[in-house]
């Protein structure tokens, strides 16, 4: 019970997958195709991916929408996230109550609610 309070069990983890992220990285740990065996590049330039950026209109545009959806559905909303927030607290079928919340809750709503009944992970260093 001492080990779960101090989050023992959850830092052990934490460290072993840091441990085992370094020594795969370092090819210490040697995985085909990852760090290992990889098939040399053709070329000797970098692949340019061009980076798609949403214009200030376009940013602009997604907050009123953002918006309005908010506006149109501020009467159903906290009931359904309400139940949402129950469904999470009960155990149950979270995913399908999603399903319906999305209908009438933004992103930034839901993820509120649910940082209401779970909290947010925070890595303790």
């Amino acid at each position: 019970l001492a080990a779960m309070e101090r989050q023992y069990q959850r830092n052990r983890i934490q460290e072993e997958s840091l441990l085992y992220e370094t020594r795969k990285d370092s090819g210490e740990i040697p995985i085909i195709g990852v760090n290992t065996f990889l098939m040399e590049p053709e070329d000797e330039s970098p692949e340019q991916v061009p980076l798609a950026r949403a214009t200030d209109d376009e940013k602009e545009a997604q907050v009123l929408r953002v918006e309005a959806f908010r506006r149109r559905h501020a009467k159903d909303a906290p009931a359904a996230l309400s139940r949402l927030q129950e469904v999470a607290r009960s155990g149950g079928n979270v995913f399908a109550e999603l399903m319906e919340t999305v209908e009438v809750a933004s992103l930034g709503q839901i993820t509120g609610a649910l940082y209401e009944v779970g909290g947010r992970y925070r890595r303790a260093m």
